[in-house]
């Protein structure tokens, strides 16, 4: 028996490694890291020289192949040099905020509330870029500067430095790959907007006297001006805003910024909603998801939640307790403001429904709240028009004559191919048919429906099968089931015949049931052998589990083509006129034509040919 005790070792090479390939997803993460870094040493001398402003110039070296980034903020002493920039995980950052140990935490001072870092790992993600790294640093308080170097071996040269300047350097000898960095400016200066574009201390590149990052955006202003909002948020993402929501929020987490409503329609209804978020104004993704609800996915913006944590990467929030926090608190802002637009500006709020009026109509199926507001402004196609659910719900009071229970009933029609036919239908009454021409309308209107209280609300199909249809709607009396032989007689055409007393001239009347349509044309395809077995599975157990129903024709026997046809019986010529405007009647609906059915129909042609030359 033995036992020993070793000392841990850390493979530096393989830790940059891992850096590289798992940690951070990005080769340009290193400059943020850096800047972040700066801009953490020019707040701690802030915060002890109020007059003090800073600034951070990050510059290229084209000949050298170099790309160092340089801050007048505190600097380093030699011993803070060599506790600090050595040790992977502790960072002078991350123990004012802290972490590590006591022992760890009495090493430095000072407020940690307006510092970025947390880590201690951003200066080694820098070997992602270079080979060798030199930092260059002197304090105010120290009679002498510090040189740190580190190449590609695990050993570190601490040395004299003659820099006389307060301030820290970092300077990157930048692999073979990577040296497009020194001699790109502009691909430079991408990458520094893209993190560093709001940070409050100016970064320049070059020396040049301009800065590159734009410090001030109006959506961080403590009173911002909607209207400048609005224009640097279309500058900003490229694109014009529907509708601009400033954000300022303290409690129960601070949240600055804007929102806004994206021209672009999302493809279905769950695509994420995504955000840019800053944390102490460093940018940590343009694409933050899961924060805004999923309901209003074309919510776009950006957002500064000093409340949040982010990973270690630094490219996204960590999904804690805080995140929670502001998720729930963005989801009531959100709702708050568009029930103030249906009250105040229901014209706006309705052009932005109507822009994204499926995504909005089908996350609605799971958000009352959401159902609720669009109640006010989601307009319906009927055969009155578009008209907003209270429309329909006002024009489709129930008729006492033939309602005993139900204060309102309000008809709908799922089949684009009837529309014209069923706004005819209901012309001539007071009552209105809904058009639910896209799936999820007819669960939107039966949900809102539901959500109804203090009324009966009865929602049914506009078809004879449907409750006091063919009496309210049609006018229809007397209604009778076809005689079995008439029945058999009208198979091929799929439908259920029935016969009643009803004022129009037209001799027949067809609805049809979409899913018997959609059943049919399955069937054609399966008889060609078109659909693949593991499909027809599907099907079949789609339609097993709810069936299809079937078409529906009324025939006019107060008609006299059909009252006669009725009294000669399924052998006289007029059975097949008959059968003839029962096909046409179906095809003028909508419905699709089998083989089966065009030979039926051929053959009733050649009998009537027949009986008009004559022939038996």
């Amino acid at each position: 028996m033995w036992s020993r005790e070793i000392p841990f070792k850390v493979d530096i090479a393989g830790v940059i490694e891992i850096m590289g390939s798992s940690l951070y997803s990005r080769m340009d993460t290193p400059i943020r890291e850096l800047i972040q870094n700066a801009h953490d040493a020019i707040m701690r001398r802030r915060s002890r020289d109020l007059d003090f402003r800073g600034r951070i110039d990050v510059q290229q070296d084209a000949a050298a192949g170099t790309l160092t980034f340089v801050d007048d903020g505190i600097g380093l002493t030699p011993n803070d040099a060599e506790l600090f920039l050595g040790t992977l995980g502790i960072g002078i950052t991350g123990l004012l905020k802290g972490r590590g140990s006591d022992a760890q935490r009495s090493t430095v001072s000072g407020d940690g509330d307006q510092l970025i870092g947390q880590f201690g790992i951003g200066l080694f993600s820098a070997f992602m870029l270079a080979d060798r790294l030199v930092v260059e640093s002197r304090r105010a308080d120290c009679e002498e500067g510090v040189r740190w170097e580190a190449g590609p071996g695990t050993s570190i040269l601490l040395s004299h430095s003659d820099r006389a300047e307060t301030g820290t350097s970092v300077t990157l000898w930048l692999k073979e790959d990577f040296r497009n960095l020194a001699t790109d400016s502009e691909l430079l200066e991408h990458a520094i907007k893209e993190y560093a574009d709001f940070l409050a201390i100016p970064i320049h590149l070059n020396r040049q006297a301009s800065r590159v990052n734009l410090i001030n955006a109006a959506w961080f202003q403590p009173t911002p001006d909607t209207e400048t909002v609005e224009l640097e948020l279309a500058s900003y993402f490229n694109e014009s805003p529907l509708d601009v929501i400033p954000i300022r929020i303290e409690k129960p987490s601070p949240i600055a910024g804007a929102l806004y409503v994206s021209p672009q329609r999302t493809p279905g209804f769950a695509d994420d909603a995504t955000v840019a978020v800053t944390v102490r104004r460093m940018v940590i993704s343009r694409r933050i998801r899961d924060l805004i609800p999923s309901w209003a996915s074309f919510v776009r913006g950006v957002l500064e939640l000093e409340g949040c944590n982010p990973t270690a990467s630094r490219e996204d929030l960590v999904r804690d307790e805080s995140f929670r926090t502001i998720q729930i608190a963005l989801n009531e802002y959100l709702y708050d403001h568009l029930e103030r637009l249906a009250e105040q500006q229901p014209t706006r709020l309705e052009a932005i429904v109507n822009w994204h009026r499926y995504t909005l109509a089908g996350a609605a199926l799971g958000e009352r709240r959401l159902r609720n507001i669009l109640r006010r402004v989601y307009r319906w196609q009927t055969s009155r028009g578009q008209l907003t659910f209270e429309q329909c719900l006002a024009s489709s009071k129930s008729d006492p004559l033939f309602e005993s229970d139900a204060e309102f009933v309000i008809w709908y029609n799922a089949d684009r191919r009837q529309e014209r036919y069923l706004d005819e239908v209901f012309a001539s009454g007071s009552t209105t048919c809904v058009h639910t021409l896209r799936s999820f309308e007819e669960s939107l209107l039966a949900s809102m429906i539901a959500d109804t209280t203090g009324q009966v609300v009865d929602l049914r199909a506009a078809t004879p099968s449907s409750v006091n249809f063919s009496e309210a709607i049609l006018g229809l009396t007397d209604v009778e089931e076809c005689p079995a032989v008439w029945e058999e007689y009208f198979a091929a055409t799929g439908a259920k015949v029935k016969t009643g007393l009803f004022q129009t001239s037209q001799p027949v009347m067809a609805f049809l049931n979409e899913r018997f349509e959609l059943a049919q044309t399955f069937e054609e395809l399966r008889k060609g052998g078109e659909i693949p077995q593991g499909f027809q599975r599907l099907i079949d157990a789609h339609f097993q589990q709810s069936p299809t129903g079937r078409n529906e024709v009324m025939l006019n026997r107060s008609h006299r083509l059909v009252k006669r046809a009725l009294q000669q019986g399924v052998h006289s010529p007029l059975a097949s006129v008959l059968r003839l405007l029962v096909i046409n009647a179906l095809h003028t609906a909508g419905a699709g034509r089998s083989h089966d059915l065009s030979k039926t129909q051929a053959g009733d042609l050649d009998w009537i040919a027949d009986a008009l030359w004559g022939r038996d």
